[in-house]
């Protein structure tokens, strides 16, 4: 007997199905960012301008959704990260960019969630997080090679301060601060020039460092 030949359309997901994933995931990165990550589901919804049910369609707990808003994070940061490599000038003028652009998609914000609040070991996580990583690296090892980055200083020193910099922790008073963010992080980036007027104490951090801290 045989078989009908296969359109593919069962599989292929709807433009407006696309659309309103994009919209939950859009306003749950906002209101996690606003209000903390157990911000009702219903008012996620309701900024997204979708019903109760397509929220839970497209991501059926809140760790789903949680975790989906992390990595679509991550993989902004990942891709200004890529566009900062693309650039052929002045490897430190790129990577001042890439932190300036990170700070703007508020990964520090919503970093702390993946600790807080499901396995950040999740495969997508883990995913998402080396493939920044390796970025990072690239970008910051091209800025060491062209002596224009101190050398004593690793990835993880540089996530961490522009997560400790860029803005307080999720649910606070976060956005009246906003007008400090780029000033403080410009500060910082000019302490990492070369050559270094002090020595660091202890040793360049990495992420492993922070994953086990």
């Amino acid at each position: 007997m045989q078989t009908a030949p296969s359109t593919g359309k069962a599989t292929r997901p709807r433009a407006d199905a696309l659309r309103n994933r994009e919209r939950i995931v859009t306003a749950a990165q906002e209101m996690f960012v606003e209000h903390g990550p157990q911000v009702p589901l219903d008012e996620i919804a309701r900024r997204a301008g979708v019903g109760n049910a397509t929220v839970y369609r497209n991501f059926p707990d809140r760790d789903a959704l949680v975790r989906e808003v992390v990595c679509t994070v991550m993989d902004r940061t990942a891709e200004a990260a890529e566009r900062a490599l693309a650039e052929t000038g002045d490897a430190f003028a790129a990577l001042a960019h890439f932190v300036h652009t990170s700070a703007d998609e508020r990964i520090s914000a919503l970093c702390p969630m993946v600790a807080s609040t499901f396995d950040k070991n999740h495969p997508d996580l883990e995913a998402a997080g080396h493939r920044l990583e390796r970025l990072v690296e690239e970008i910051m090892d091209r800025a060491k090679v062209a002596g224009q980055l101190r050398p004593d200083v690793g990835v993880g020193d540089l996530m961490v301060a522009v997560a400790q910099l860029s803005r307080p922790p999720a649910g606070t008073d976060c956005l009246s601060v906003d007008r400090f963010v780029h000033r403080h992080l410009q500060l910082f980036l000019d302490g990492l020039r070369a050559p270094a007027p002090s020595v660091l104490p202890g040793t360049p951090a990495t992420m492993e460092d922070l994953r086990h801290a």
